[in-house]
């Protein structure tokens, strides 16, 4: 029986239905994870790759030796000690000490793309300091890190009131002075990415520049946008309803938001937080990312882009994404969930280049 069981285990991958194609269907890009690491996106310690396996390893494994992403955020860098370059009991060089080199290679020695997500709502008021500042250092030193650990980079800039558009202008610029945009992905640390929110119904302003000016498939500055998960994890319409907004636009906004191409932007689940085990995490079948793949496949453009389907999901967040609530790590880890989906979406391994409309 024994045998039996761990035989099944390691077909299951195989096994599972692939999500069926619809007409004027795209296939799914982007598949990833924010990663919080074990203190609650802190980072704050170095961790042994043995430890950071026994806790991780279905990322890299959804239990056939394939990946079960594409992609891995570590999540997060303080925007005033990325400004400063601080070198303290948790920060060497402006960096958590727990985001090192080798668990950048983890990843990407599998093929997995690696990011650092600079801010996260904690970090609100460290982004408006930082920037008010001197947004154009950080925007260098942004860009320094990328390259000195092959990474790219997330802007979680979650200010909903009056944020300092002028300054963040002035990061995205010193940037790309730095590591020009790449549409062939091929150098990781020229991936320049932002989050917007579920919809279009907050952190409006941040929304709407970077729709309008940041993220346009004829001029583009940033490789795409991450629709946010919203406050509590959506229904199936609920999640759509989000992801149009994007599409759509706000065109009765005063100034209008205008609309976003599918090709630019990713949605989002919640697979950890709170105090029960989702199937997001563990069931495929069950899940959102199931349940939502028609939408996401084939959601036309309504104003801007030109093919059809959103860029894919992102999933929010591996490993301790807070103090209280459950996790990913064993015996809750995701392959069945994310991992399952990975194999019914047949998610490309490394990331190709992408959708440019």
């Amino acid at each position: 029986m024994r045998r039996l069981a761990a035989l099944v285990s390691l077909l299951l991958p195989f096994l599972l239905p692939p999500v069926p194609a619809h007409a004027g269907s795209t296939p799914l890009q982007v598949y990833g994870a924010w990663h919080c690491g074990d203190d609650a996106c802190i980072w704050g310690t170095v961790r042994s790759t043995t430890d950071f396996d026994s806790k991780n390893h279905w990322l890299i494994d959804r239990g056939d030796g394939r990946p079960s992403v594409n992609l891995v955020v570590l999540s997060f860098v303080h925007p005033v000690k990325l400004l400063h370059r601080t070198t303290d009991a948790q920060t060497l060089d402006g960096v958590p000490r727990g985001m090192t080199s080798d668990i950048v290679n983890y990843f990407t020695s599998r093929g997995i793309r690696v990011m650092l997500s600079i801010g996260g709502i904690t970090y609100t008021d460290a982004w408006n300091a930082a920037l008010a500042e001197n947004a154009t250092q950080f925007g260098r030193n942004a860009a320094e890190v990328a390259q000195r650990l092959g990474v790219g980079i997330e802007i979680d800039y979650e200010e909903n009131s009056r944020p300092d558009l002028v300054g963040l202008q002035a990061f995205i610029d010193a940037y790309r002075s730095a590591l020009p945009y790449d549409a062939t992905g091929a150098d990781p640390a020229a991936r320049l990415t932002i989050d917007l929110a579920a919809g279009d119904r907050w952190l409006i302003d941040i929304g709407r520049k970077a729709t309008a000016d940041w993220l346009r498939t004829d001029l583009p500055v940033l490789d795409y946008a991450n629709a946010m998960v919203p406050a509590r994890q959506p229904s199936t319409s609920g999640a759509i309803a989000n992801w149009q907004e994007h599409i759509d636009g706000k065109p009765t906004y005063s100034p209008p938001i205008p609309p976003l191409a599918p090709a630019k932007f990713t949605g989002a689940f919640y697979i950890a937080e709170g105090n029960k085990v989702r199937p997001e995490c563990t069931d495929f079948d069950a899940s959102l990312q199931k349940s939502t793949g028609s939408f996401v496949q084939t959601a036309a453009p309504n104003g801007a882009g030109l093919t059809p389907g959103m860029l894919g999901y992102m999933f929010w967040a591996a490993e301790r994404p807070s103090t209280r609530g459950v996790t990913t790590a064993p015996p809750n880890s995701c392959e069945g969930g994310v991992g399952g989906g990975a194999t019914a979406y047949a998610i490309p391994l490394p990331m190709p280049a992408l959708r440019q409309s």
